[in-house]
């Protein structure tokens, strides 16, 4: 199975109001761009030179001052045995971000790539949808977006991928798509509602939501600045 490893980073858009706005806002997004910039110019290229590397991509949000950053490899080993080039030019984005940033790892369940353009692409309209069940359901939720998910989403004008992200262990998925562009990202299939509607119910309801059965935490709506993910 295919996994992932996702680094989230956010620079500081905090407004100031003893300053110009403009100016404030102008600065963090120069500091996204060059985070965003170092990724692609230095930890991509040392990253697809590792064994089982199947490329890299950058989502988004310039409003809010957060991209991720996500690598994709053909196995677990594969993945952990790239963190010893990672980590320390990851060290070196959150110095640039201006503080820390998150890593989390997946599995991929779903691979979904069906809009063949050339790479790196860019300039596309993403979404992630993040998904919370109990551990035992995960494979639950995993069947459903790919078989009631997907089909949908692969028909939908303007589809071009579809990847689930898996952590069996804590339950929590990520549903994220790509499409050409805005208009067909807005018209495009919801993911969550398919998920709670199809998702069988657990048969003890979440300790702290009550839930039986899956659980919305969020929708996100990003910018693909570049991708080069690949199929295996």
């Amino acid at each position: 199975m295919l996994h992932t490893r996702l680094t989230w980073l956010a620079v500081d858009l905090a407004v100031d109001l003893a300053v110009d706005l403009a100016a404030d806002v102008a600065v963090g997004t120069a500091a996204l761009d060059a985070c965003i910039s170092y990724i692609e110019q230095e930890i991509g290229p040392a990253l697809e030179q590792r064994p089982g590397s199947l490329g890299i991509s950058v989502l988004a949000d310039r409003e809010r001052g957060v991209a991720i950053f996500g690598s994709v490899w053909a196995t677990s080993v594969e993945m952990n045995g790239s963190e010893n080039t990672e980590a320390p030019l990851r060290g070196e984005l959150a110095r640039r971000a201006g503080g820390p940033v998150t890593v989390e790892e997946y599995q991929v369940p779903v691979f979904e790539l069906v809009e063949r353009l050339a790479l790196p692409r860019r300039g596309l309209a993403a979404q992630l949808t993040r998904i919370q069940v109990k551990p035992s359901q995960v494979d639950d939720a995993i069947e459903v977006v790919g078989d009631y998910a997907v089909p949908p989403l692969v028909e939908a004008p303007g589809f071009c991928d579809a990847l689930l992200f898996a952590d069996p262990a804590t339950g929590r998925l990520i549903s994220e798509t790509i499409w050409r562009d805005l208009p067909t990202r807005a018209a495009a299939p919801s993911v969550g509602a398919i998920v709670r509607a199809e998702m069988p119910e657990a048969e003890v309801p979440d300790e702290v939501t009550g839930d039986t059965s899956a659980n919305i935490r969020g929708v996100e709506d990003y910018t693909l600045v570049f991708s080069s993910v690949r199929e295996p």
